[in-house]
């Protein structure tokens, strides 16, 4: 038997969240159900598999279990690059020699993006939900200048197109003199996150049914198939899909592979978009590694500007609320040097979401025990990375043997992490030296 240790913990108001309409959450579980597949997380990863699996066999009966409400975890409060290329322009991802492998993984990325497009195309969604506008990756100085021009360097040997911008060309898009250079790639796609995933998960009807506020307690064998335990309830399961990322290790799950790591960010208030020139939508990833992500985003009585730096390891996956504050004094101090024009602006929402990482950089996929598959492990790009595992997880379960499923399958084993105290000690000691070295950026 498998059984959960501990629950999700959500600190801070996600500005998505909040920019939405309240929403009434799909009833909880109460009695026992039977299903042919479970999904246990109503994330990214989760209602990937489920809208997946649907789309492999329309008559396959899919439970969803969310601990809590959709768009309330760490998918809601992502700050929603569905990218098709590396993260970062510094991304050892570029840095090597095999092209056919990044080409792979650039592929992998768009069949994530191919989904949300099919779904975005389906519910109709404008540009404030779905929008195909590519992104910027922008640097402060000479350092991230550097980047930016490798970057294109690494871009060439694969072919894929881009476009370099100097100081005035990044002016006209973003509207501060702050940014030195920047690199703009057509591929990725900006969500709403919160609007997605609720978009997602509402789009579910018969034969799959989302419980909210249903945490699985536990599960475990009986017979042919799995008993899931919640508070109110049963699932009897013929298999079961595990998309709730470092959650997973809550059941005693990979256990010494996973890096729990937190990152903070925050939304201003609404302001006169008259105050900031430049286009009113447009997003942006740091040159520099473990620099600073800014998105400004278009409202109807006004628009807000979002920062999102500063990391954290907690290997007890809980943040409090100083670990916020803290990041949010620096929030406001990379918001003032990007955008003295909005002086007083004030911010208006602060949260942090939580990130599973490993050791070696690879998801923790597969099947894990006989029908139990696992899609954990985003590394900290979600909203490609998770949803990409989510699809090879509903296609392995049905026993497809996908191109995606073989390229998931092909990764190696999460590496063991040291022991601790040495694990928490050179953790904290990383993640503070990328912080200090990115510097302004």
């Amino acid at each position: 038997m498998f059984v959960a240790s501990k629950f999700p913990q959500q600190l801070g108001q996600s500005g998505w969240v909040a920019m939405l309409p309240r929403r009434t959450p799909r009833p909880s579980l109460n009695g026992t159900v039977s299903a042919d597949i479970a999904v246990i997380g109503g994330g990214f990863a989760g209602l990937s598999a489920a809208r997946r699996l649907s789309q492999l066999d329309p008559n396959l009966r899919v439970v969803v279990l969310e601990a809590g409400e959709i768009a309330e975890g760490a998918t809601g409060r992502n700050s929603g690059f569905v990218i098709d290329l590396p993260h970062e322009v510094s991304s050892e991802d570029y840095g090597g020699s095999d092209n056919d492998a990044r080409k792979h993984d650039i592929q992998v990325h768009r069949m994530a993006i191919a989904l949300a497009r099919d779904l975005a195309e389906e519910k109709g969604w404008g540009k404030d939900i779905f929008d195909p506008c590519g992104k910027y990756n922008v640097a402060l100085g000479a350092r991230g200048d550097k980047h930016v021009v490798s970057y294109a360097q690494q871009l060439d040997k694969v072919r894929e197109p881009y476009k370099l911008l100097d100081a005035k060309e990044i002016a006209s898009v973003t509207g501060t003199n702050s940014f030195t250079s920047a690199i703009f790639t057509p591929g990725t796609v900006i969500i709403q996150p919160a609007a997605y995933v609720r978009g997602l998960a509402d789009s579910f009807h018969h034969p799959v049914t989302l419980y909210e506020k249903t945490p699985a307690l536990s599960f475990d064998r009986e017979g042919a198939s799995w008993k899931i335990r919640t508070p109110n309830g049963v699932v009897n399961a013929g298999k079961i899909i595990l998309a709730n990322n470092g959650q997973a290790q809550s059941f005693g799950l990979f256990r010494g592979q996973l890096l729990h790591v937190y990152t903070y960010a925050s939304m201003t208030a609404e302001f006169d978009p008259r105050r900031l020139g430049g286009q009113r939508s447009w997003a942006a990833t740091p040159a520099f590694p473990m620099g600073t992500t800014v998105r400004r985003v278009q409202g109807e009585k006004g628009d807000r500007i979002l920062v999102r730096s500063r990391y954290t390891y907690n290997p007890g996956m809980q943040v409090s609320e100083g670990a916020i504050a803290r990041a949010g004094r620096v929030h406001d101090r990379k918001f003032d040097a990007r955008f003295p024009m909005l002086k007083g602006v004030p911010m208006q929402y602060r949260w942090a979401g939580a990130m599973a990482l490993t050791w070696n950089g690879v998801p923790a996929f597969g099947e894990i025990e006989p029908g139990v598959f696992a899609a954990i492990a985003c590394n900290g790009v979600g909203a490609t990375k998770a949803t990409a595992s989510g699809i090879a997880a509903a296609e392995a379960a049905v026993g497809l043997d996908s191109w995606l499923v073989q390229v998931f399958r092909s990764f190696a084993a999460p590496k063991q992490l040291p022991p601790q105290p040495f694990l928490t000690i050179g953790a904290t000691a990383n993640l503070s030296m990328k912080e200090w070295s990115a510097g302004l950026e």
